[in-house]
């Protein structure tokens, strides 16, 4: 039985007319997922159609189980009829074919000069050298119809990676979205990480539960000393050697591992690479694509002396290792002799891991199990993946292995760019899905979510609201780089703020305004988060500012929660102390030196107290920024400023008393009031958001009603201000205005905040509940 594909808009077949013959294919594009299958059954000729668009959280499986959205169905014909339609449908689709193809552009066309290399170039996913006697039509149909991988239906596939730093972390969510997104099995994720990388992926993975997805850390730094000693030139540093360690630094029970780089993109299964370990002999340790550069034949330009290898080499950015095997042949001892040895006239690696892997291979063949060249197919300079395969439809793994990356030069790098593109931008929310079949170990976590989801009545008015003070966002820190020198005297000061991305416009100026650290949670979708890095990475404001942390609270649920995701930029600031803000003010010039300063006079270590930063506001949106109180208060008498919402909300910020400001030269302490809100400096420890609140309304209210709670003193700086610049209504603003049912459930959470304010401090939280009564 044979097939043929075109990857544009559809699956097309022939087939060879057999008794009871089955064929089916699920495959996936970047317009649509579709499964087609054809089967004769009683001389009848079944064809089965499903589409699907590729965010639906609906994926075809591995039969025809699903439901078609097109069927036909030939019956009491001879056979001989039924072999002359199928022979017509065959001729008509390729017809089709070649018109697709003509269409597509990138779609593949078949690359000059045919395979090169090893014959496993064009062997399918199960196919080893102990196939070699297979004849050339058998070899064919491998090479268009793989077999079904023998992966046992909720076995566990365990998958290693070394990450470390800021980039390589937002690298490896792609990677395992693209695993997520095809796999049907159970995963367990082994990663080797620098401290960065295991704050942000341990955070990720904690707040995404994923089910029947395992993760396991490694401390990278208790492996350097294996590896420090041999001197690498490659740009991954140290890490790129710490793949030579995995059978010290994973569990000593853990039999056997997919080892994959972070710049890796899957486009099928990783459980038909996991079924490739079943392929191999006796003595094969290591499964290895051939390196698809012309890097290890030494011909790249004059006096070019690469390490020795096998052949063209190997490329270490997809390896299988069967973990319980080399620890038995003595892997440790082995690379390190090797690595040794060559380093005696080599003095350095340049490709860090993969040179020692080649060098090791390259004495010890037999070791090696050579996987078909799609498992990983490599795009950087001078390769010759083209010739992996005849359309891009046959492509397995992806591998960006150029410092390029997307920038990369080859024949159809608009598809595979899409295809990297598609899983970048993802929701990651939609790959939150049980696996059919398979049980799922609930964590700590997931039982206590679902135990408060079953508490909640879905008759309840205001049940939207409660429920999303339950869920769970994905959270990613440090999106990007960020770097953060503690100071020597204590008194250091994060502004804290929170946005999304129609506030995005605001970063810079604030970043001009506030030279000390900043911690920023933003409130975005996973395609607008890939947005924000573009504009981050284009801003030469931003991207020369390392000291501001980015913390992405990825959307999901109707309401913006907007405390919660300022708990986040809270939580995750490095400073004693905090200035907790919002993102559409821009604070004075030399307001942090001035913040610093006034934590000393008014001795903040050793009592409680909330430094309060008066806040004014002006309509215009070009505004000559005041340098200095003074200059304020003529604007403000010129009518430039105002205080901030004096028309709209005054009891908001009137107990700042800004006619008492305008003389102050010193500190002053004000009383709380009811429906207070100012922006404070206090201690990084104080009490957090209420996360009931979200959208408008009581967010800021309810944090200041908790702080004079605590007794906190409320203390307003004589020479600190900030001025909120306009922009267009939140959408939240609006549904607060419009509708009576948002109102009625605000007032509702309101109540019940003040009920826990009681339980919570006793008879001192009564005043806040009579003082609410009396507006």
């Amino acid at each position: 039985m044979g097939c043929y594909s075109a990857v544009c808009s559809l699956q097309l077949y022939r087939i060879a007319v057999g008794s009871s013959e089955l064929l089916c294919t699920h495959e996936r594009t970047r317009l649509f997922l579709y499964s087609i299958c054809v089967s004769i059954r009683s001389d009848c000729l079944h064809i089965s159609i499903s589409l699907s668009h590729p965010l639906s959280s609906e994926r075809p499986g591995t039969g025809c189980e699903h439901s078609p959205s097109a069927t036909l169905q030939l019956c009491q014909l001879p056979r001989a009829v039924l072999e002359s339609r199928v022979r017509e449908m065959e001729e008509e689709n390729r017809q089709i074919r070649l018109q697709l193809n003509q269409l597509q552009g990138t779609a593949g066309q078949p690359a000059d000069g045919g395979n090169y290399g090893n014959a496993a170039w064009g062997a399918s996913a199960d196919t080893g050298p102990e196939d070699v006697e297979n004849t050339a039509e058998e070899r064919a149909n491998h090479t268009e119809c793989p077999r079904s991988p023998t992966v046992l239906k909720c076995e566990l596939i365990h998958v290693a990676c070394v990450c470390a730093g800021h980039n390589a972390s937002r690298d490896v969510v792609t990677l395992v979205k693209s695993i997520l997104f095809h796999r049907k099995n159970p995963l367990h994720f082994h990663f080797i990480t620098d401290a960065v990388a295991n704050q942000i992926l341990s955070s990720l993975f904690q707040s995404w539960m994923v089910p029947s997805v395992q993760v396991s850390f490694y401390d990278a730094d208790e492996l350097k000393s294996e590896v420090s000693w041999i001197p690498n030139k490659h740009y991954s540093g140290i890490y790129g050697l710490m793949k030579l360690t995995l059978t010290k630094a994973l569990p000593s029970d853990l039999t056997k591992v997919i080892v994959l780089d972070t710049d890796i993109t899957f486009a099928t299964d990783i459980a038909e690479l996991w079924a490739i370990f079943r392929k191999f002999t006796d003595k094969q340790v290591i499964g290895l694509v051939e390196n698809q550069s012309d890097w290890y034949l030494g011909n790249l330009w004059k006096n070019h002396k690469p390490w020795p290898a096998l052949g063209r080499g190997f490329n270490t950015g997809v390896i299988l290792l069967y973990l319980e095997r080399l620890r038995r042949i003595g892997w440790e001892q082995m690379w390190r002799l090797t690595a040794e040895r060559e380093l005696m006239s080599m003095l350095s690696t340049s490709l860090a891991d993969q040179d020692i892997f080649n060098a090791f291979i390259k004495q010890n063949p037999v070791l090696v199990h050579q996987l078909p060249c799609f498992w990983n197919v490599q795009l950087s300079d001078h390769t010759r993946s083209e010739q992996c395969y005849t359309e891009v439809s046959d492509l397995k793994v992806i591998h960006w292995n150029s410092p390029k990356k997307l920038r990369v030069k080859n024949k159809h790098v608009e598809f595979f760019r899409n295809l990297y593109l598609t899983f970048l931008e993802y929701d990651g929310n939609l790959l939150r899905r049980e696996l059919f079949g398979c049980p799922s170990h609930a964590t700590s976590e997931s039982v206590q979510l679902q135990g408060a989801l079953e508490e909640l009545d879905e008759d309840d008015q205001c049940y939207d609201f409660r429920r999303e003070r339950i869920t769970v966002h994905r959270v990613h820190l440090y999106f990007l780089q960020y770097e953060y020198t503690p100071t020597g005297d204590d008194t250091d000061v994060t502004l804290v703020a929170q946005l999304s991305m129609d506030r995005l416009q605001m970063l810079e100026a604030i970043c001009k305004h506030w030279e000390g650290p900043i911690s920023l949670a933003l409130y975005m979708s996973d395609a607008e988060a890939q947005q924000f890095l573009r504009y981050a990475q284009a801003s030469e404001v931003l991207k020369n500012r390392k000291n501001v942390g980015y913390h992405i609270v990825y959307k999901e649920g109707q309401f913006y929660p907007v405390n919660l995701v300022r708990n986040v930029a809270l939580r995750n600031a490095n400073t004693p102390y905090v200035f907790l803000a919002d993102v559409d003010f821009l604070p004075m010039y030399g307001l942090y030196d001035y913040l610093r300063k006034s934590v000393v006079q008014l001795d903040m270590a050793n009592t409680k107290k909330a430094l309060v930063v008066p806040a004014f506001e002006t309509l215009r949106y070009r505004l000559s920024f005041p340098k200095s109180k003074a200059e304020l208060l003529s604007m403000l008498d010129m009518g430039t400023l105002y205080t901030f919402r004096y028309h709209v909300w005054t009891k908001g910020h009137a107990p700042t008393n800004y006619a008492k400001w305008r003389t102050a030269t010193t500190p002053y302490k004000v009383e709380w009031e009811a429906d207070f809100e100012p922006y404070v400096v206090v201690k990084r420890d104080c009490p957090e958001y209420d996360q009931r609140f979200v959208g408008f309304g009581w967010n800021k209210v309810s944090h200041i009603m908790e702080l004079d709670a605590q007794e906190y003193d409320l203390m307003v700086l004589p020479n600190a201000f900030m001025i909120h610049m306009p922009h267009a209504p939140s959408f939240d603003i609006s549904k607060f205005r419009s509708s009576p049912g948002y109102r009625y459930c605000l007032q509702t959470l309101k109540e019940e905040f003040h009920q826990d304010l009681s339980r919570k401090y006793g008879a001192a939280a009564l005043k806040y509940l009579t003082a609410q009564r009396n507006i």
